[in-house]
């Protein structure tokens, strides 16, 4: 069932405009200030769990800083970076002994140069398993703990999403998508716009029936 909402609605790209905050509006704020080359900090360090939306922040950083030679990297430093303004640097607790001694030199580059570093990993800088140098450059400037939305937030952003789209969703529909599909928001928004699409294509409004029968006409479309 959920591979078949998928295939009607492919993920969407991850940007700072579609990622619903919830509690961590101010690390949003934060990136949204770096993309624009506002604020005095130009370093951030996110952690979460999965779900909290740390890798759609810093894919939405790369993607909003683009005019300020941005890049989103997931890995060690490469010559890629060489020149970049705006660097959202992913997994960092994943990071080799090679990569972290990169990734170290890399923050002192871009401090000397006045450019920016988004950084994100899935602990706290003190906690994760890196040389004690880089640690500390991790914490250098603002760090932001994610939080997941729970599922009232999430309802929520899904009714806030429906009324700018002029849609009347039923309590019911937004029940069946929360238990039933992907669950982090890029997903859920990307679901709920393919259901629009198709009541428009039928001329019906969204129910469970025609979620319902979307998914049925999934099953006989042709691969």
């Amino acid at each position: 069932m959920q591979q078949l909402l998928l295939q009607l609605a492919p993920p969407v790209a991850p940007t700072l405009d579609n990622y619903v905050p919830g509690r961590n509006g101010a690390a949003l704020l934060a990136l949204r200030d770096i993309a624009r080359g506002a604020g005095a900090e130009r370093f951030v360090y996110l952690w979460g769990e999965p779900g909290s939306g740390r890798t759609h922040l810093l894919r939405g950083l790369a993607l909003a800083a683009g005019a300020r030679n941005a890049l989103y990297l997931s890995g060690a430093p490469d010559d890629r970076l060489t020149g970049r303004e705006v660097i959202a640097m992913d997994d960092v607790q994943d990071l080799s002994a090679g990569g972290q001694i990169a990734l170290f030199d890399l923050y002192n580059g871009v401090r000397a140069a006045g450019g920016a570093l988004a950084a994100g990993g899935n602990a706290a800088p003190a906690q994760l398993a890196l040389r004690a140098d880089l640690r500390s450059r991790l914490a250098w400037g603002l760090a932001f703990q994610l939080h997941p939305l729970s599922d009232a937030e999430k309802a929520a952003a899904l009714r806030e999403h429906a009324r700018g789209r002029a849609l009347d969703l039923p309590e019911d529909v937004v029940a069946y998508l929360l238990k039933h599909v992907r669950r982090d928001m890029a997903s859920l928004i990307g679901i709920l716009d393919a259901l629009d699409r198709y009541s428009l294509e039928k001329k019906r409004p969204v129910t469970l029936p025609l979620v319902r029968d979307a998914l049925e006409s999934m099953k006989h479309k042709p691969a």
